[in-house]
């Protein structure tokens, strides 16, 4: 069944990876798509596909405020909000300055939470919507030098279970995906920045350690194709009924399981294997 037939779609994050993905896709099941990024420049090709291409940095409440109006007034509403925008910051916790860490959870919560905050009145209103928050296998589970990127992941995880809690009044549905390792720009735009922080000094070894094993996962082609994630999100979006939660890709379902039913000593063991 395909229910994004006609529907108002808001997809951040949309100038590359699993966003540039989705946007992809929800054109062909023939949405109303607004596709927002930073790089209105990288959206050229989605703006050719039918997207309607606006710039927007998920940090910045007066981009937020100027999407949402804009959308607002040319269609009324949005009918489905993917939060897709983010990024992961890596490096040790003690390298990491503050400023940088808030940065991290105001583009992957805060920024989310704004936008989602924009959204609601008129979903409301119309008592329909569905919220679709694309977290990560990194919100449920943890790995050496990524305090900051997981603590923001596992915040998403539980602000969006309480959103759920307080929208299901409304009839607006919200969604968490939580995919593994993929394909995307994810490893190349966090391991230099990693090594930059942590690859010298107390934490050299395990910061070169991690930048290694995920370079090696990459040049292997160990990582899942970003499909895996479009088809969870094409499930979201369809289904009448949305599960709380799709999990898959690379890894995601085999770490979530060692961590939830082996305990913490056990999963430092396989986390930490990498770190020779």
């Amino acid at each position: 069944m395909n229910k994004a037939q006609e529907q108002v779609v808001l997809i951040t994050g949309a100038s590359s990876g699993m966003g540039k993905a989705f946007t992809h896709a929800l054109l062909q099941q023939g949405a109303i798509v607004y596709a927002v990024a930073r790089r209105l420049e990288a959206m050229n090709e989605l703006k050719m596909l039918g997207a309607r291409t606006l710039k927007m940095d998920i940090s910045r409440s007066e981009d937020i405020h100027h999407v949402i109006q804009q959308i607002e007034q040319e269609t009324q509403s949005v009918d489905i909000l993917i939060n897709c925008a983010g990024f992961g910051l890596y490096g040790a916790m003690e390298d990491t300055s503050i400023a940088d860490a808030r940065y991290q959870f105001e583009v992957n919560l805060f920024g989310m939470a704004e936008l989602t905050q924009q959204v609601l009145p008129a979903m409301r209103q119309k008592n329909k919507g569905r919220i679709i928050n694309i977290s990560s296998m990194g919100g449920k589970i943890y790995t050496p030098l990524g305090s900051w990127y997981h603590a923001s992941k596992h915040a998403v995880e539980g602000w969006s279970d309480c959103l759920r809690l307080e929208l299901k009044a409304f009839n607006i549905d919200v969604v968490v995906i939580e995919p593994g390792a993929i394909n995307t720009e994810f490893a190349d735009v966090m391991v230099q920045p990693m090594l930059s922080r942590s690859g010298t000094g107390a934490y050299a070894h395990m910061a070169q350690s991690v930048a290694h094993a995920t370079n090696e996962s990459v040049r292997k082609g160990e990582l899942s194709d970003v499909q895996i994630v479009v088809d969870m999100l094409i499930k979201a979006v369809n289904a009448n009924q949305p599960k709380t939660r799709y999990v898959g890709g690379k890894y995601a379902k085999l770490m979530i399981f060692v961590r939830k039913w082996f305990g913490d000593r056990i999963f430092d063991m396989m986390v930490m294997s990498v770190v020779k």
